[in-house]
């Protein structure tokens, strides 16, 4: 298994990984999604996982100007889950910030909490 930084050569197995999750992705692949997200990731601290040619997951993080990295997207390919790709992706982005926290911004926090990691909080979405 190979973790690497991200880099405009991985964009098209990315995408391909996006949209054989279907819908649970289609505002990172859809039409009004894509160049939004392309965006995103020329914004963000982005890693990939490979296993040999084959891109089987990714992490998308930002750092806040040294008080802290928040992980906004981590995603395993299906057939590459209970493999721990996961917690390698997030042990790479730990490991090059060790002088910082890192926060996942998360909706699947039964999968953070059997990492073992700990609950600082909760998110809110600010409404107009």
């Amino acid at each position: 298994m190979e973790i690497k930084r991200y880099c405009k050569e991985d964009e098209n197995r990315l995408f391909d990984m996006f949209r054989d999750e279907g819908d649970d992705w289609i505002d990172y692949h859809g039409a009004t999604g894509y160049s939004k997200y392309l965006r995103a990731l020329e914004s963000s601290i982005t890693y990939v996982a490979y296993d040999g040619s084959h891109l089987c997951g990714y992490v998308r993080c930002r750092e806040d100007d040294g008080f802290g990295v928040y992980v906004y997207d981590l995603l395993v390919k299906k057939s590459y889950r209970k493999q721990k790709i996961g917690k390698m992706l997030m042990d790479k982005v730990a490991g090059d910030f060790t002088d910082q926290p890192v926060y996942v911004m998360s909706g699947v926090d039964p999968y953070y909490e059997k990492l073992g990691y700990r609950r600082e909080g909760s998110i809110f979405e600010v409404t107009k």
